[in-house]
């Protein structure tokens, strides 16, 4: 395995000089580009780890699958009344439909309404809960949120305040658009290394297991939900052809890291800044091709 991780590193880190660092939040366009690490944690507890892997970076989108992980333990599959489980061909940041009159929630909790809309149904403090979960399923105390990043996306992000208060004005959050939002960016913020991640996805990919309670839903149930979203809506509007081409659950985030988990087998995080067109990492999108054809990952 580790020869493998050596030669899908080399054959894809070109990848990354075609890409581009997030720059519309401005904390992200510091971030060292040439930053390329992967780890793959397998069913047995067996970790493999090439690069730039312990590396930290904000984990961006791919915090929707913990909120939405959360929602569920708190609501069960009631969070669906609210935000659908549905594929989509418009961009993640998109708007537009939540104002037609037919539309009455956000498509998939993996776009940026429908994960405002998600988080809004976590109970309590959800920052600490969320941090809490994290932490649990990674073992690592010491995860936590960057307040830099976070005030950057405070300060700049108006395209998810007008969703915010979209999703207010037609009745698809109860919370303040500023409160709701203020729990979004900091969930957004939070800093994780791929070997965080991949921690995270085996623990889904092995069916949730490990926690002391699931609160309202069982946990086969709630790592089918994840598995799913993140297979149809994970990698945004271009999920059918990454299901296509690479065809495991992933999820990536803006940040650079791609999270993906394949059933029963393994869990793998991925770290490379520059984003391609879709605004997913550009090597993280070869290097889970490559994988995929080298060890047989796909699920179809």
């Amino acid at each position: 395995m580790e020869k493998v991780l050596e030669e899908v590193l080399e054959e894809n880190q070109v990848l990354a000089k075609h890409g581009k660092v997030a720059s519309y939040i401005p904390a992200l366009s510091k971030v060292n580009p040439n930053h390329l690490g992967i780890c793959i944690i397998d069913a047995n507890g067996n970790t493999y780890k090439k690069g730039d892997c312990e590396v930290k970076f904000t984990i961006q989108s791919i915090s929707k699958v913990i909120g939405l992980m959360l929602a569920l333990m708190d609501n069960g599959e009631k969070v669906f009344e609210k935000v659908g489980r549905e594929g989509t061909e418009d961009p993640f940041n998109t708007l537009y439909k939540l104002d037609l009159p037919y539309i009455k929630k956000p498509v998939n909790p993996m776009i940026n309404a429908g994960a405002i809309a998600t988080t809004a149904q976590i109970k309590g403090d959800k920052i600490k809960r969320i941090l809490e979960l994290i932490r649990d399923i990674t073992e690592n105390l010491n995860i936590d949120y960057s307040r830099e990043v976070y005030l950057s996306e405070k300060t700049t992000g108006e395209k998810n305040k007008a969703i915010a208060h979209l999703l207010r004005a037609r009745g698809m959050i109860d919370e303040e658009p500023d409160e709701a939002l203020d729990h979004y960016f900091k969930q957004c913020s939070i800093e994780v290394t791929a070997c965080d991640l991949a921690k995270i996805a085996i623990f889904i990919a092995n069916g949730c297991k490990g926690l002391k309670s699931y609160g309202e839903i069982n946990r086969k149930t709630l790592s089918r939900n994840l598995l799913a979203i993140m297979t149809m809506g994970g990698m945004y509007n271009i999920s059918g052809q990454y299901a296509a081409e690479v065809g495991v659950p992933s999820k990536s985030g803006v940040g650079g890291g791609i999270m993906a988990a394949v059933p029963g087998r393994m869990g793998i995080g991925i770290f490379s800044p520059p984003l391609d067109e879709n605004g997913h990492s550009a090597a993280g999108y070869g290097i889970m091709k490559s994988l995929s054809r080298r060890l047989d990952l796909s699920i179809f």
